[in-house]
């Protein structure tokens, strides 16, 4: 009963404080299920479940269904009816909220609650709540087990196996289980359960195979509509190229971030800009590389739900999934077209971001947040404050240093010796390329030699450049009003000798378009004119 006390006494407060009808969305009925019935026995109060398919029966005792009362209609007549007090579970009650008869029955229920209390719980994975019940009702949510619940819930299908394996010793390591409860956070209780016991079952052990097992599983569970996706072995994006700048500022807050024991003062988070294809998604996977964390990537196109307050619900429990992940890094790629307000969304864009400001502000787990962006201009200016995060960084395009480097790693992940090229006239000649840029040139290259029958060279990579117009070309007046606009403002990602020397041009109308729009978001998120803004 233990395990179950944070929300045995969370649920004893709710009823307690005379809500009429409590709102659960959970794929964990049978998790529910068990908690009301301790709760039942706790409260000296009786509980009933009801399902189309069983009728009415009670939960704490072991009694006869009700099966006359599995029409939904007869179960709530019954329920108002009936002059003893009591909580009934109503599971996947959902379909049948869009009857009057149902909605005035259940109102009725809720509204002599004074004179005898019956309170209601529908159960079930989603709830759309007439708006007639919004005031008679709360909701409530389970939680995520944390590491102590897991490492809890090792135990207990740890002992539950050797009752069963007639003696034989369970094996395990403190290693392996720490990798295991750290992997199994962000799941439900259900689940992890089921992970574990699986892991234990067929040898009776827990080892790094196993964990590498759940690993696969949770990415499973998540499914791919989950707006949360995970990247658990981000070692390999700690050594990219460049980002010298970004690296050291890192570095230097890695234990800070990683100390569970320091309560305050966690590094908070990153705003990375720059021209869209210069980098900045490596640059995120390399903060996760630097402090060796999870790295969570926050989808907004999978939050957006045409039903109302959904779209919020949504981040809410995605924000809820990194707290539990902590630590860890939350990227949250092209954070402007997920937060951008207007009349033309009803209002979710603020709802959204006003979610998200709150979270930033509140928080106390150590999720560190890495935001990208392509357009600064479009960014709520109370978003960018200091504060809600800790730096802005400009990730701007490669030097020739970083270029040089970008080719040999493209090239040994192809199992080509980087030896065999000039790397340094590659990197002259790809001046104005991104990494993409500079990947997308070896591919083409192997294409063309692979048709000629010759080996990859560098004069056929030199060929594939030429005829390739780079990122500084097709968007060079965007990429000047960035420039313009982070000069001063931000700081470089890449240290001075990651970087070509800048060129002093005149911007065209279209960057000083872009400029001017920029300077206007400064000048509200600072609060004074853009020449002072420094």
């Amino acid at each position: 009963m233990y395990a179950m006390m944070p929300d045995l006494h969370d649920l004893e407060i709710l009823l307690r404080s005379d809500t009429p009808i409590v709102l659960i969305e959970s794929i964990e009925e049978p998790r529910v299920v068990e908690l009301f019935a301790g709760l039942a026995v706790r409260l000296a109060e009786p509980a009933f479940r009801w399902s189309v398919t069983e009728g009415l029966r009670r939960i704490e005792l072991d009694t006869e269904p009700q099966s006359r009362l599995a029409d939904p209609t007869e179960a709530l007549r019954n329920i108002r009816s009936t002059q003893q007090r009591g909580i009934y579970l109503l599971l996947d009650f959902h379909p049948y909220l869009d009857n009057p008869l149902h909605v005035r029955l259940l109102k009725e229920i809720a509204q002599g609650y004074a004179d005898l209390p019956r309170t209601l719980v529908l159960v079930s994975h989603a709830l759309e709540v007439p708006p007639e019940l919004h005031h008679l009702s709360v909701q409530f949510g389970l939680r995520l087990p944390d590491r102590q619940r897991i490492m809890g819930l090792i135990r207990e299908e740890a002992k539950r196996w050797q009752d069963c394996a007639n003696g034989r010793s369970f094996k395990t390591s403190r290693d392996a289980v720490d990798q295991l409860a750290r992997n199994l956070l962000g799941v439900t209780e259900s689940d992890a359960r089921r992970l574990i016991r699986n892991a234990i079952r067929h040898d009776g052990a827990i080892t790094r195979e196993d964990v590498e097992a759940v690993k696969r599983a949770k990415y499973d569970l998540l499914g791919p509509e989950s707006a949360i996706s995970f990247e658990y072995d981000t070692r390999s994006f700690a050594e990219v190229a460049g980002l010298g700048n970004l690296k050291a500022w890192i570095d230097r807050r890695r234990d800070a971030f990683l100390d569970p024991d320091r309560k305050a003062d966690h590094p908070r988070g990153v705003l990375l800009l720059g021209v869209q294809g210069g980098g900045k998604s490596l640059a995120a996977k390399a903060v996760a590389g630097r402090f060796g964390v999870p790295l969570l990537r926050l989808d907004f196109g999978a939050l957006y739900d045409k039903y109302i307050g959904e779209t919020e619900k949504n981040l809410r429990k995605a924000l809820a999934t990194a707290d539990v992940m902590s630590p860890c890094v939350l990227w949250i790629d092209e954070i402007e077209k997920g937060v951008a307000t207007g009349a033309e969304d009803d209002g979710v864009g603020r709802r959204v971001l006003g979610t998200l400001l709150t979270w930033m502000a509140e928080r106390n787990s150590r999720v560190f947040l890495t935001a990208t962006a392509n357009d600064i201009s479009r960014l709520p200016p109370e978003l960018i404050r200091k504060g809600r995060i800790d730096e802005l960084f400009f990730v701007d395009l490669p030097g020739a240093t970083v270029r040089r480097e970008i080719f040999a790693i493209h090239l040994l992940k192809r199992r080509i010796d980087p030896e065999r090229f000039d790397l340094a006239r590659l990197a002259e000649a790809s001046e104005g390329f991104t990494g993409a840029g500079i990947e997308q040139a070896i591919v083409s290259a192997l294409y063309a030699d692979e048709t000629a029958g010759d080996g990859l060279t560098t004069a056929g990579l030199l060929g594939e450049i030429a005829s390739t117009q780079p990122l500084s070309v097709v968007m060079h007046g965007q990429l000047q009003a960035l420039r313009a606009w982070a000069s001063g403002r931000t700081v470089q990602a890449h240290a001075p000798e990651e970087q070509d020397d800048p060129a002093t041009v005149a911007l065209d109308d279209g960057a000083q378009i872009a400029f001017a729009g920029m300077e206007s978001t400064r000048e509200k998120a600072d609060g004074q004119p853009p020449e002072q803004a420094g």
